[in-house]
């Protein structure tokens, strides 16, 4: 049975002829009354107090595992990002490696081609030497051939021997 401030209040006693003094007891009733009510309040209020305590450690609860999976997912995400970046600068190496790999190749294309342009043309000299070679010396025979001529008939006084010393594979090698 719960005892109300107004049940103290309100309680009397049988009056006996020796009893206690009725205006002390009910004075003390009073007092009792006041302070029971006072505490009532501050159970009320600590109740209160409590249930909000209880809210708030709930709230903190659940706000300490939304940051523990927060940091857990950042975690993650920062491994992924890791990885990924390395991944991506193994791809970018590998890129620069194949480029590089095709800038030498052209590049030895290239010499190539250059060096078999450099033996053309030197093949192209050679003939056109040849061609030149075989042309002068037929012009020379052609020359020697006209003086021999010349010395058979009459000499002209005024006109050289007609032979000169020509050194064609000096020329030649000039080229």
């Amino acid at each position: 049975m719960k005892i109300t401030p107004l049940d103290i209040k309100k309680q009397e006693f049988k009056k006996v002829l020796r009893g206690y003094d009725t205006i002390e007891v009910d004075a003390f009733l009073d007092t009792i009354s006041n302070e029971f009510s006072e505490l009532l309040k501050q159970l009320k209020e600590l109740r209160e107090q409590s249930i909000e305590m209880e809210i708030q450690l709930r709230d903190f609860k659940q706000k300490e595992r939304d940051l523990q999976q927060i940091l857990m997912q950042a975690q993650e995400t920062s491994a992924r990002s890791i990885e990924n970046s390395k991944k991506e600068a193994e791809l970018i190496i590998q890129e620069a490696e194949l480029k590089s790999s095709q800038i030498i190749d052209h590049a030895r294309l290239e010499i190539m081609k250059f060096k078999e342009e450099v033996s053309m043309l030197k093949s192209r000299k050679e003939a056109l030497i040849g061609r030149l070679r075989v042309l002068l010396n037929s012009e020379l025979e052609l020359i020697t051939a006209l003086d021999s001529e010349e010395e058979s008939g009459p000499k002209d006084s005024t006109k050289g021997s007609g032979r000169e010393n020509f050194p064609i594979d000096e020329i030649l090698k000039k080229l």
